[in-house]
Parts: C-alpha cells; structure tokens; sequence
C-alpha cells in the first residue's frame, strides 16, 4: 500500500478534539504523521465526519453469539451465572469449525458496525464435540482466524489453559471436554499461531481463572511464557461465589490470592474483576496489570457492579469487552457502564473528573483507548504515530451527534445516540465498513446469509 493522507475537519487527538487534521498512512498501515492545523488541499483523502480511534474488544467468546437472545427465560426456579453456564455449554458441545467461523464472521461484522477494529478472542472451545483432538490441534482457531481475514478484522487470539472444574477439583466435568488443555497446549499453540504471519493476526495467552487453572497450571504457563512481552488474560472474581470459593480454598481473595502468589505485571490483564476491594485494588495498580470490563454481559448475567471509582482513582488501566455479546458495539458499553454506577450510587457523571476532564463520555473513552494496546499486544492504540492506523469516521447528522459543538460530541455520542452512527470504519488505512460501498454492503449480506443458516441448524 502506498502513502495515503486522510484530512478531517475534526479528530479525536491527544485526547481532545482538533481542528483541520492531516493524518497520514504509511505503506506498511500505520500512521506515519498526525498534523493539525493543516488545511486540506490536493491529494488528501477528504473524511465526511469527525473522526475518532476505534477501540479493540479486549474480551470475546466469538462461538457466544449463537447463543445471544436464546437465554433470557426462566421457567422454573431461580436463574443465575451458574444455571446460565450450563444452558451455554450445549450449544458450546455442537459447534463445528465451519458452523465456529459462520458465528464468528457475523460477529466480527456486527463489531466492526460497532465500533471496534481489533478483538481479542478469550478461546477455549478447542476439541471436537467428544473431546478428542481434530487432526489439526487448532482447527476451531482457524476458524476464527479464517472469520476474522474475510470481514478484514484485527484478531488477537488467546488460547486459554482450562483443567478444572473448580477449586480443589482433579479435572473437568463432561460438559467441559472440548476445552481441555494444559500449559504445554497453550503455549504451542500460540507458537503457532504466531509462527502463521497472518495479516492482522496476532496471539497472547490466557488462564481462564483460578478456579479452572490451579498453582502448577498457572507456574507452568509462566515458566513458557517467561520474559516474552506478550498479553496474559484471566478471567477473575466475576461472581461473589469465586471469592467465597477461593477464600475457602486459599485463605484470600482472587486477586489477593493472584497478586501475592504469582506476581502479576503489566502484561496481566484481568477480566471482570467484578468483586474487589480497596486492597485488592491497590495490589493490582502496585503490580501495573489492567482490568477488562464488560458491562452488558456482566449486567446481563446478574454478575454485580465494578467499583469504577476505585478503579479509577487508582490509575490502573482498563478497556472494554464485548464478553458474551449480548451488546456489540462500544458506544453502549460505555453507557452502561456510566449508568450502572448511577443507579447503584444514585449519583451522576460518576466517572468525570472534575478540574481535569469534566466530560464523562471523554474520560471514560479515553481511557478505553488508551487501555487498548496492551491487552491486544501493541504498544500503542488510536491516531498517534506509529500505531495501527484503524479510526472511525462518524456521522456528522447521526442521532445524538447531529447540532452539538464539538465538546460534547462524545457525551452526545455515547449518552443521547440511537442507531447506526458511523459512516466507515478504516483498519490499517484500509475501508473495511463503508456506508457507500456496494461490494462491503454485498459481503456483510453473505455473512449474514451464512450466519442465518447456521442458527437454524443450531437451533434444531
């Protein structure tokens, strides 16, 4: 790809808004220059609205998708995380490579639609259906790979080591056979995916939490991984019943349990962390590893709120995840998140910061785009030089955006938007959503045709 420059009349830089932004694109997709302050002239690329960073989805369960909207009943007694797990790993015993990359390109689609430009895939459906290994060990993980090339999506996949069914449990359960592995397992098979040198592909690792992966898991895993500056994702105290599990096992608290056993560092980045205390939350700052939010799932599941403020005030980073992907795009996770302290503290604007950055929507979107990188293995997230150069172009007459001065673009985006409001998405300079673009509109329709079929087998 050659040198292109892009100009907008406004983009979202350094964490404020700009006027008459030169951005330009190198030949290998990153951005080579940001300008502001330049007028447009000839042989720039004209953008049709203010432009902002994408955000990565920095926790995804892709083979979930299938099973969004098909859980929302109760017919009998009570209904929780746990009860909501076992009706999930049906559908997780029947998914096959093919049906996994149908589910997953929607998916990928429906995110980029939303927002985001890289997803970090949290992957344990491993095996096939009765346990046993495909011929090719990480089959299911070419499937999303495959998924993620054919929407144009960045993809960081993290294999997760998953061998118990709970604390102080040998094993796994029988509903739990495709996820089997050990530390050996995950660490050839992000070899191998790294090895691949596929466009936009990239691998990390995963835990998938204390409870599934115990002491000599979690040793193991370290010693392979080593020094190597690679991400490290775990799924921790989600439910007030892992913290009483893990207290009775261990005598403290996950993230306690976690910092003061295995020395967590910036490449650690943890899932959920729903349920904390100030001490647990200062562990985890000392240590410099990040927290992973998922607000629409962690509502839709009953899991509790996280305590944002602590959090915050804290400095420790965090990004947003799309989890289980009852919600698809950023815009409403940020929201929820916003509300979700509103209602349980009966206080608004809880996450601006006054003297500093008064604008809740701007605080927290900052924050998710800085917060970014590191979970997805980069240095560096949205438009600054050297990064990948993935931004959105919003619609300048879209619901909530239309008539607001430019300080409040992001609050009127995030807190007063419906629908669809972004006119293109780019990923490393390339157009892969495009409002105007007959051929992507042709490709999302094939997507959707294929996804649509699967359900219906799925369902049946």
């Amino acid at each position: 790809m050659s040198e292109r420059i892009f100009w907008a009349e406004q983009a979202w830089v350094d964490g404020r808004w700009q006027r008459e932004v030169a951005l330009t694109v190198g030949s290998q997709g990153h951005w080579q220059q940001i300008e502001a302050g330049r007028s447009f002239s000839e042989g720039m690329q004209r953008l049709a609205g203010p432009v902002i960073p994408s955000l990565v989805d920095t926790h995804s369960h892709a083979f979930q998708r299938a099973f969004a909207g098909l859980a929302e009943r109760r017919e009998a007694g009570d209904d929780d995380f746990w009860s909501w797990r076992d009706r999930m790993y049906g559908l997780a015993l029947k998914l096959s490579p093919d049906q996994m990359r149908h589910v997953a390109a929607q998916l990928y689609a429906e995110l980029l639609a939303g927002g985001y430009t890289q997803v970090c895939e949290f992957h344990y459906l491993h095996h096939a259906p009765d346990g046993q290994a495909y011929a090719d060990e990480l089959a299911m993980s070419w499937a999303l790979a495959d998924a993620a090339a054919e929407v144009g999506m960045g993809l960081t996949l993290l294999p997760v080591l998953y061998a118990h069914a709970g604390f102080g449990q040998p094993g796994l359960r029988e509903d739990q056979r495709r996820f089997k592995t050990d530390a050996a397992w995950v660490w050839a098979a992000c070899q191998r995916i790294n090895a691949a040198q596929r466009p936009l592909l990239n691998a990390g690792v995963a835990l998938h939490s204390l409870r599934a992966a115990h002491r000599g898991d979690i040793e193991a895993l370290q010693a392979l991984v080593g020094d190597r500056d690679i991400p490290i994702h775990i799924h921790i105290s989600e439910q007030q019943q892992e913290v009483r599990d893990c207290l009775a096992a261990h005598g403290q608290r996950p993230m306690q349990w976690l910092c003061s056993q295995f020395a967590p560092d910036a490449r650690w980045h943890l899932v959920h962390a729903t349920h904390s205390t100030r001490d647990e939350i200062a562990q985890v700052a000392a240590a410099g590893a990040s927290v992973v939010i998922c607000p629409g799932t962690e509502g839709n599941l009953g899991d509790g709120l996280i305590d944002l403020p602590g959090w915050l005030a804290a400095g420790v980073p965090f990004s947003i995840g799309s989890d289980s992907h009852v919600t698809r795009n950023w815009v409403e996770e940020l929201r929820w998140l916003e509300y979700g302290q509103r209602l349980g503290l009966q206080q608004r604007n809880v996450a601006a910061a006054p003297g500093r950055e008064p604008s809740t929507a701007a605080r927290l979107f900052e924050a998710a785009r800085q917060g970014s990188a590191a979970p997805a293995g980069f240095k560096q997230w949205g438009l600054a030089v050297g990064a990948r150069a993935d931004f959105l172009v919003l619609d300048p007459l879209a619901s909530g955006v239309a008539g607001l001065p430019a300080s409040a673009c992001l609050d009127g985006l995030v807190f007063a938007s419906q629908g669809q409001v972004l006119l293109a998405a780019y990923i490393a300079g390339v157009p892969r959503l495009a409002c105007d673009d007959g051929a992507l509109q042709a490709k999302h329709r094939e997507i959707r045709g294929r996804f649509q079929s699967t359900m219906a087998e799925l369902v049946a």
